[in-house]
C-alpha cells in the first residue's frame, strides 16, 4: 500500500497564508456587515467628550463611532485614511462646527457635498466670542519672557490660518458647560428623528434631565469657593463657557486665544506674568496642547503652581457626567488652596 504523499513545504506555507488572509478578511468584513445587517445607521462623532453625549442620546438605535482618541488635542489632530472613509460612509457626522477639528475640515466639506448629513453642534447654541487675552499694554523687552516665547515657537505652536480663525468664528469649547451641551442635545434629538428616523425622544428627555441636575451640582460645588478666588489662567482659552456660566473671571492664558496652536510673544507672556501677580493667583492651569516649557516659565516667574485640568480627557467610565465632575473638582480644589 502506497503511503499518502506529503505536501511540499512551500505549497503548505502558501496554503497557510491564503487561509490566514481569508480568515482576517472575513473577520474585518464581519464587522462591517454586522453594522449593515443590524439595520442600524452609523453616527460618526469627531471627538470623545462630544461622542459620550451622542452615545447617551442614541443608545442602541445607531452605531456610534468616535474618530479621535481620548485625550487627543483636536486642534492638532489629523485624520487617517480610515477616518476619512468612516466620515464618507456615515449616515450622520456630528462635529463641533467652529473649525475645532482643523485637519478634518476639507473632508467634512467633501462629505457634505456628497450628501452626507453633517450636524454642527455649535450651530445650535449661543456661541461665545473668543476674547483677546494677550494684554497688549504690557511692557516689551522682558528677556525671560522673550526666551519663553522663543521656546514656544520651537515647540511647534506657530500660528496658522485655521487657529486664528477660531477667534473670528467664536469659541468652540462649549462642552465644558452642561447648559450649552443641553442645547446641543435638544437639537440633535430632532435631527436624529427627522434625518435618520430614530425615535430617541425618551432618551433625549433623560439626558436633558441629567444635564440639568449636573448643572445644579456644579453650581453647588462652585458656591463653596469664595467669589474672589474664582479667577482663571488656563493653557489656552478653553474654559470660557465654564467661566461665563459659573461666575469665574478669565485673567489670561499661556497661549492666548481659543486655539492651542496659536502663537504667543514676549510681550504677551510678560503681561500674563504681571496679571497673575496683580490678581494674587496661586494657580496656573495647564492642559493638553499647552507648551510645557512656557507654562513652567510663567509659574516659576510668578510663584504659582501648575495644575493640569482635564479639558479633553474622559475619565475611566467614559461618561460626560464624570468628565464635568472631574473638571469642576480639579478647578475648585486647586483654587480653594
Amino acid at each position: 500500500m502506497t503511503s499518502p504523499r506529503p505536501l511540499h513545504r512551500g505549497r503548505a506555507r502558501s496554503l497557510l497564508v491564503v487561509l490566514v488572509t481569508a480568515l482576517v478578511a472575513t473577520a474585518l468584513g464581519c464587522g462591517a456587515s454586522e453594522d449593515r445587517g443590524s439595520g442600524r445607521p452609523t453616527v460618526v462623532v469627531t471627538y470623545p467628550v462630544l461622542g459620550a453625549v451622542v452615545a447617551d442620546v442614541v443608545g442602541e438605535a445607531a452605531t456610534v463611532r468616535v474618530l479621535m482618541g481620548n485625550g487627543v488635542d483636536p486642534h492638532d489632530w489629523s485624520p487617517s485614511a480610515k477616518d476619512i472613509e468612516q466620515v464618507r460612509k456615515a449616515d450622520l457626522v456630528v462635529t463641533n462646527g467652529l473649525g475645532l477639528e482643523t485637519g478634518l475640515l476639507d473632508t467634512l466639506d467633501d462629505a457634505g457635498h456628497d450628501g452626507v448629513a453633517v450636524f454642527a453642534a455649535t450651530d445650535h447654541l449661543r456661541v461665545r466670542e473668543g476674547h483677546d487675552t494677550d494684554h497688549r499694554h504690557a511692557a516689551d523687552g522682558d528677556e525671560a519672557a522673550a526666551q519663553a516665547a522663543d521656546g514656544d515657537k520651537t515647540d511647534g505652536h506657530a500660528t496658522d490660518g485655521h487657529a486664528e480663525g477660531h477667534t473670528e468664528g467664536g469659541d468652540p469649547h462649549f462642552w465644558v458647560d452642561p447648559v450649552s451641551m443641553a442645547a446641543v442635545v435638544t437639537a440633535l434629538g430632532e435631527v436624529l428623528q427627522a434625518d435618520l428616523g430614530l425615535d430617541v425622544g425618551a432618551r433625549v428627555t433623560a439626558v436633558l434631565a441629567d444635564l440639568e441636575a449636573l448643572d445644579r451640582e456644579v453650581r453647588a460645588e462652585v458656591d463653596s469657593l469664595p467669589p474672589e478666588r474664582r479667577k482663571l489662567v488656563t493653557g489656552h482659552e478653553s474654559l470660557g463657557y465654564f467661566a461665563d456660566r459659573y461666575g469665574f473671571t478669565l485673567i489670561g492664558a499661556v497661549v492666548p486665544g481659543t486655539s492651542s496652536q496659536a502663537e504667543t510673544s514676549a510681550a504677551q507672556l510678560a503681561a500674563l506674568r504681571d496679571a497673575v501677580r496683580a490678581a494674587g493667583l496661586e494657580v496656573v492651569f495647564t492642559e493638553i496642547g499647552t507648551p510645557a516649557a512656557v507654562a513652567a516659565t510663567v509659574a516659576r516667574e510668578t510663584g504659582a503652581r501648575l495644575v493640569d485640568v482635564p479639558t479633553l480627557t474622559l475619565p475611566d467610565d467614559g461618561s460626560y457626567r464624570s468628565f464635568i465632575a472631574t473638571l469642576v473638582a480639579t478647578v475648585v480644589d486647586a483654587l480653594r488652596g
